[in-house]
């Protein structure tokens, strides 16, 4: 008996729903996506072989540059609740408007008294008016941010704040020695150090 010959059809698939998720992830990731903030102040950083990767959470950065330290802190809700800290202790009132603003700050390099002047401009003023955050012995007000960023980190997010420091390439080392003595004071003897990517040769 002869075999019957089923008659071959081409298989056509339907893309459209491949291609909607395609176009939904790729929204998803952009939408999501954190980008690289600005340096308040151009730095020339070191270069390194070593390629750990900084963590985008719970991350303070004192950011040292021309003799100035700047002092940034990953997390919005963090900053929010630094700055309530740091105006009690400052007896400083911050209006809502100005809190607002001071969460979408990354970094910032001015004493405490001229911070509502900082907070009022806008991005190019700004670093037109970065004297640096008061690190002196008789005055060192970045020991008192570093100290309210760590308690505000553990008490929103219940984990230890880490801290990186990120200095020019030429900056000079009495800055330098300033801002790790501070880092001592509060026994914070682990930190990372930002560098560039450099070529094993």
């Amino acid at each position: 008996m002869p075999r019957v010959k089923v008659k071959r059809q081409s298989t056509v698939t339907d893309m459209t729903a491949m291609c909607d998720v395609a176009f939904l992830l790729l929204t998803f990731f952009i939408l999501t996506a954190k980008f690289k903030p600005d340096d308040p102040l151009p730095i020339d950083i070191p270069a390194s072989t070593v390629q750990i990767k900084v963590p985008e959470n719970n991350l303070a950065t004192l950011s040292i540059v021309k003799g100035r330290v700047l002092f940034g802190m990953s997390d919005d809700d963090v900053r929010g609740a630094t700055l309530d800290k740091m105006g009690k202790q400052y007896n400083i009132s911050f209006t809502p408007e100005e809190k607002k603003r001071f969460s979408g700050i990354d970094a910032f390099g001015v004493p405490i008294k001229d911070l509502k002047a900082f907070i009022a401009a806008n991005g190019e003023e700004r670093k037109k008016m970065i004297p640096g955050v008061p690190v002196d012995s008789t005055n060192n007000e970045l020991n008192q941010w570093l100290l309210q960023a760590r308690y505000a980190t553990k008490e929103l997010h219940n984990k230890d704040m880490r801290v990186t420091l990120k200095g020019d390439n030429k900056e000079e080392y009495p800055t330098v020695k300033k801002v790790i003595e501070t880092l001592q004071d509060q026994k914070i003897n682990k930190f990372s150090m930002i560098t560039s990517l450099r070529v094993v040769k």
